[in-house]
C-alpha cells in the first residue's frame, strides 16, 4: 500500500487526528485493511493527505495502543490481526425496564470484569500447542512456578511498572488470597492496613494471627505519618489505585513510606498494585518496588483483572532476604497453579498476545468509564464529586442530595440497581463532602450504564 485512500469531511467537527483514527479503525474492522498489511510511512501519509506529521503520529499511536496496528522497530507499522480478539456477536441488550419493573437489575459490583473480552480462541490455541509440545507438564513442577512464566512476568513487570527483579524472586500462586495467606507468617506480628480498605486482606491477615492496625486514607492514599504512632512490622498498601477510594499515592508520599521502612531493616511493605493496568489519564507513577533501594517491598499482583478471574494466576516478587525465609518454610509445597496454565500464560505474555488484548480491553473500559462519568455529571451536576476515575474499573461518586449513604443504597436497590456505600469498606476519609458510593463498571455495557443512571436519577429525586 502506497497511500491511504481517505478524504476528510470539512463538516465533521472532530479534529483531523480523530477522523484519521476513525477511518483506519473502521477499515480494519471491515476487513478492507488486511492483517499483516504494511501501512505507508508517516511522512508519506502526512504528505498525501495534506496534514501535519504530528496529526498522523497521534492517530497511529492511538491505534497501536488499542491493538489495531503493530509497530515494528526499523520495519514500519502493520495492520494487526484483530479477528481472534473480537468477541462473538451478542444479542442486543434488553431495553431497560421501568423503575418498578419486575426482575430487572443492574449491578455496580467492583469484583467483576467483562469476560467476553477474553481472547478465548488465542488462549485455546496456545493451550493446545503447550500440551502437544510438552506432555511432561502432567508431572510435578517447581514450587515457585514454571521458570518460563516467572521470566515472562519479570520482563512484563519491568517494562510496564518499573519493577526491578530477577525471575528467581517471583513466586506464582493461585490468586491474591492464597499469596497473602502465604505471606502472612513472614510479616511479623502487627500489620497496618488502609482504612477504608480491601476487606479480604484484613480477613486473611487476621485469620493468620496478625494484629490489625487500621490507618486513615486521604486524597493521596495511606497517611504515612500515622505509621509513627503505631508499632507495625509491616504495612499493606494499594498505591496505584487505592481500594476503594481510588486515590493514587504520589511519588513524594511513596518516598516517605520507603523512609519509614528504611528506619528499621525488619519492616516490610506489601505493595498490591491493584488495577494499575487500567490507567486512563495522566502519566503512570512508578511502582514502590522500583523505588525501593533496600529490598523491603513485596510486590504482589494477579492476572484476574487483566486476563480473567477464572485463570487464577497471581504472583509476588520477594526481596532476596524474604525469599530465603519463604524457601525455608514453603519450598516443599507444590505450586497451586496448573503447569499447563502456567506455560500457556508464559506464551501468552511472551508472544505479545497479552499486551494486545490488554490494550483493546483498556479501550473498551475507558469508553465505559467515560459513559458513567458523563451520565453522572449530566444527572447530578454540581452536587457530584468523583474520586478515583483516572484508573481501574471502579470510581467513587460523592453525592450531596440531602440523603444519607444508606438511603441512597436502599432507594437504588428498590429501583433494581445494586451498589455499595463507601462505609462498607471501613470508616470513610474525613471531610468527605457528601455520601460516598462505590461504582464498579467492569461488567456493564455503555447502554446498561446509561439505563442504570437513569434509574438512580429517578430514585434519588428529592
Amino acid at each position: 500500500m502506497e497511500y491511504l485512500p481517505m478524504t476528510f469531511d470539512p463538516s465533521d467537527p472532530r479534529p483531523l487526528y480523530q477522523q484519521l483514527y476513525g477511518w483506519i479503525a473502521a477499515e480494519i474492522a471491515a476487513g478492507q485493511l488486511a492483517a499483516g498489511e504494511k501501512l505507508p510511512s508517516k511522512r508519506s501519509v502526512a504528505a498525501n493527505l495534506g496534514i501535519s506529521l504530528n496529526t498522523v503520529e497521534t492517530a497511529l499511536g492511538m491505534l497501536v495502543a488499542e491493538g489495531y496496528l503493530d509497530s515494528r522497530p526499523r520495519s514500519g507499522i502493520y495492520v494487526a490481526d484483530i479477528s481472534p480478539l473480537i468477541p462473538a456477536p451478542q444479542p442486543p441488550p434488553p431495553k431497560p425496564l421501568p423503575v418498578d419493573g419486575p426482575g430487572a437489575e443492574n449491578s455496580f459490583s467492583t469484583s467483576g470484569v467483562d469476560v467476553s473480552l477474553f481472547p478465548q480462541k488465542i488462549w485455546a490455541r496456545i493451550s493446545r500447542e503447550v500440551m502437544a509440545d510438552a506432555p511432561a507438564l502432567l508431572n510435578h513442577g517447581p514450587a515457585e512456578g514454571e521458570p518460563e512464566l516467572r521470566g515472562a512476568i519479570a520482563g512484563y513487570l519491568h517494562e510496564l511498572r518499573g519493577v526491578r527483579c530477577t525471575s528467581e524472586q517471583i513466586v506464582v500462586g493461585a490468586g491474591m488470597e492464597y499469596l497473602l495467606g502465604v505471606l502472612a507468617p513472614l510479616l511479623g506480628r502487627r500489620i497496618a492496613l488502609e482504612q477504608p480498605g480491601y476487606p479480604k486482606a484484613q480477613r486473611i491477615f487476621a485469620n493468620n494471627g496478625l494484629d490489625i492496625l487500621n490507618l486513615p486514607v486521604d486524597e493521596a492514599g495511606l497517611q504515612v505519618k500515622a505509621l509513627a504512632d503505631v508499632d507495625a512490622s509491616a504495612v499493606y498498601v494499594t498505591p496505584s489505585h487505592q481500594f476503594p477510594t481510588g486515590a493514587m499515592m504520589p511519588v513524594a508520599r511513596r518516598l516517605d513510606l520507603l523512609r519509614w521502612a528504611a528506619a528499621d531493616p525488619a519492616r516490610l511493605i506489601v505493595e498490591d498494585d491493584y488495577d494499575s493496568e487500567f490507567r486512563f489519564d495522566g502519566k503512570p507513577v512508578p511502582s514502590l518496588q522500583g523505588l525501593d533501594p533496600h529490598g523491603q517491598v513485596i510486590y504482589v499482583g494477579t492476572f484476574s483483572r487483566s486476563v480473567a478471574p477464572g485463570i487464577r494466576i497471581g504472583y509476588m516478587v520477594l526481596p532476596p532476604l524474604l525469599l530465603e525465609r519463604w524457601r525455608q518454610r514453603f519450598a516443599g509445597y507444590s505450586c497451586t497453579v496448573s503447569r499447563l496454565e502456567q506455560q500457556t500464560m508464559a506464551r501468552f505474555l511472551s508472544g505479545g498476545h497479552f499486551t494486545r488484548s490488554l490494550n483493546r480491553a483498556r479501550g473498551q473500559y475507558r469508553r465505559r468509564r467515560d459513559a458513567l462519568v458523563g451520565a453522572l455529571r449530566c444527572a447530578f451536576g454540581s452536587r457530584l464529586t468523583l474520586l478515583g476515575a483516572h484508573t481501574g474499573l471502579h470510581l467513587v461518586a460523592v453525592l450531596r442530595l440531602g440523603l444519607t449513604e444508606q438511603e441512597l443504597v436502599d432507594r437504588a436497590a428498590a429501583a433494581g440497581v445494586r451498589l455499595w456505600g463507601l462505609s462498607r469498606y471501613g470508616a470513610p476519609p474525613q471531610g468527605l463532602p457528601g455520601a460516598g458510593l462505590v461504582l464498579g463498571y467492569g461488567t456493564l455495557s455503555e447502554e446498561e450504564i446509561a439505563a442504570a443512571v437513569d434509574r438512580l436519577t429517578a430514585a434519588w429525586k428529592e
